[in-house]
């Protein structure tokens, strides 16, 4: 990571589930680490006020609130993967007792959005020709977990 400082962090709330989002959100992703964890002194005694975590490079902070607040689709985390066990790896987690949809999008047990993409796409999608690009995004949205070597027979039969 960089020496300048992180400017837009994004913070997510849970229904106390703070502490179990962190951990596991860092035992999937190869580089991640728990930077802090604060707990509630009285009231919700042991309940996170504030957590931060780091996936990659990207640092992420997390609290607690009960009752939580409504996590929408409108915003989803995007995570560019280089190849398709990294695809398989991350998208198996994170869909375990969470939702899935098309298009390489899920949402993960507690409630988060997820886009999880291999590389490839956006490789295919800036090469070829129009027909190609075109057969890459149809088979694209029939697929909910991407599978690169689909999106590539795509890609190969339309030349």
């Amino acid at each position: 990571m960089s020496n300048k400082k992180q400017k837009v962090t994004t913070f997510i709330t849970f229904d106390n589930r703070a502490e179990e989002a962190v951990n596991f959100y860092c035992s999937i992703f190869e580089d991640a680490e728990i930077l802090s964890m604060n707990r509630y002194e009285s009231g919700d005694k042991g309940s996170v006020i504030n957590a931060a975590f780091r996936i990659y490079d990207q640092v992420f902070m997390a609290m607690d609130v009960p009752g939580g607040f409504p996590i929408g689709h409108g915003i989803s985390l995007f995570v560019d993967c280089e190849t398709q066990a990294e695809v398989d790896q991350l998208w198996d987690a994170l869909a375990e007792g969470g939702e899935i949809m098309q298009c390489g999008w899920l949402t993960d047990k507690f409630g988060v959005s997820w886009q999880i993409i291999p590389a490839a796409l956006s490789e295919l999608m800036t090469k070829g020709s129009d027909a190609q690009r075109e057969a890459v995004m149809n088979a694209m949205l029939q697929m909910k977990k991407i599978i690169v070597p689909e999106l590539e027979r795509a890609f190969k039969q339309a030349a």
